[in-house]
């Protein structure tokens, strides 16, 4: 594991209740930041697997404190500005700064696009793009106001490079946040803000076993006739969390001061094809 040195600095984490979230929270407390890990904390109308909940948000924070660092938990919906912006607010009332914003919340309930309905469409596009936005609007006003830098990271996708069946709600969302990231490099630079995407591939995580579980495994093997193999060094076998973690924590760190407006595949080979 690389070493990194974020102390003195401050993490907001999105979607941080399981999976990536925690990966990436634990992550940077072990670097010595100290943390706001949020997460919906419920489940949602038109997605039929199980959210995470409230008590694994206070787990995430346990394992922060584990690290040695301090921690805020809220309960927060990316879809709704108001609670976006009470959650950042409620953070600079605790640490006085936010450093780092990792845009994580994501959801992917599966549909073909000519049978999908308007609410599947919209739950995934407000949770997977709109939450990016309101999220990177509220914590970028505050680099703004701040004046001195600042770092937001977004987990795009695989599927934000390529098509792929079953998803083209998720597809759209995932492209858009490549799309929304290179804007907001090139408006928020000036204020010496580094804005990037992560692009995974499949992960074995929490979300993704809910996945699984719920429309089988043959949905991803249907998926892997059609795009080719999502894991070049191992068809069939899925990253882990912390491959992504590292992604997010060089992006974060001074190690990249250089580099904005990029969406970079940590995708084990699936979109070298």
């Amino acid at each position: 594991m690389v070493s990194y040195d974020f102390s003195g600095k401050v993490a907001f984490v999105t979607g941080a209740a399981h999976g990536q979230g925690r990966s990436h929270a634990q992550h940077y407390a072990r670097h010595g930041a100290d943390v706001v890990v949020t997460d919906v904390g419920e489940n949602l109308d038109h997605v039929p697997y199980d959210m995470g909940t409230t008590d694994e948000l206070e787990e995430t924070a346990r394992i922060v404190e584990d690290e040695g660092q301090d921690v805020l938990a809220i309960q927060m919906d990316v879809r709704e500005e108001e609670r976006v912006e009470a959650a950042v607010d409620q953070a600079l009332e605790e640490f006085g700064r936010i450093d780092i914003l990792a845009n994580n919340a994501g959801i992917w309930p599966m549909a073909d696009l000519v049978e999908m309905d308007e609410a599947l469409w919209d739950v995934v596009i407000d949770t997977v793009l709109k939450g990016v936005w309101l999220c990177s609007k509220h914590v970028g006003q505050h680099f703004i106001d701040r004046g001195d830098g600042g770092k937001i990271v977004s987990t795009s996708s695989t599927a934000g490079l390529v098509g792929a069946p079953g998803a083209g709600h998720y597809v759209a969302g995932k492209h858009g946040v490549i799309g929304l990231t290179k804007t907001l490099a090139l408006e928020l630079a000036e204020y010496d803000v580094n804005v990037n995407a992560v692009c995974p591939t499949a992960l074995d995580s929490p979300g993704m076993n809910n996945y699984i579980e719920t429309y089988g495994p043959e949905m991803l093997e249907e998926m892997g006739e059609m795009t080719g193999p999502m894991n070049v060094f191992e068809p069939g076998e899925m990253i882990e969390e912390q491959d992504i973690s590292e992604a997010y924590m060089w992006l974060s760190s001074d190690a990249a001061r250089y580099v904005t407006g990029i969406a970079l595949p940590v995708d084990a080979g699936a979109t070298a094809k």
